[in-house]
């Protein structure tokens, strides 16, 4: 596993306001779909609704040793085949899968695991989000044709 984070999700809500507040530091997001989208250096911060986390992180309603904390890690990869294999070495190392690795409702394919402490890491693989060589992540320009 490269020593990579490509994306922090924070849970919010009231996403109107959480927007606001990140625009008053003087940052410019990109609203889609009720998500809002920063690029902070070679990463992105994300805002969602933090019952949509919970239940796209596969713990919604709670899950066995995992204590939401309304915050995602997220590790980008560049294939589908590198999601099922960064889930197993977790989950080898003493991780538990809350959402096993499957083609999202937006359209790319991504898991989640927990560490022992119960901290949630989304794995993705999402060709719309491309990796640099150095593993830094750009993000796309979402108001492009």
């Amino acid at each position: 596993m490269e020593q990579r984070i490509s994306l922090i999700t924070l849970g919010v809500t009231d996403l109107p306001r959480a927007k606001h507040f990140y625009e008053a530091l003087g940052w410019r997001g990109q609203e889609v779909q009720e998500t809002v989208f920063f690029q902070a250096g070679g990463l992105g911060l994300v805002l969602w609704g933090r019952d949509k986390l919970a239940a796209d992180s596969g713990v919604e309603g709670g899950a066995p040793g995992v204590a939401f904390s309304g915050i995602v890690l997220a590790h980008n990869v560049r294939s589908d085949k590198e999601v099922d294999a960064l889930l197993a070495a977790a989950e080898q190392a003493g991780g538990t899968i809350t959402k096993p690795a499957a083609v999202n409702p937006v359209g790319f394919y991504s898991g989640t695991f927990a560490d022992p402490d119960g901290h949630l890491w989304e794995v993705a693989h999402n060709p719309g989000f491309p990796l640099a060589e150095d593993g830094t992540l750009t993000l796309p320009d979402f108001g492009a044709a």
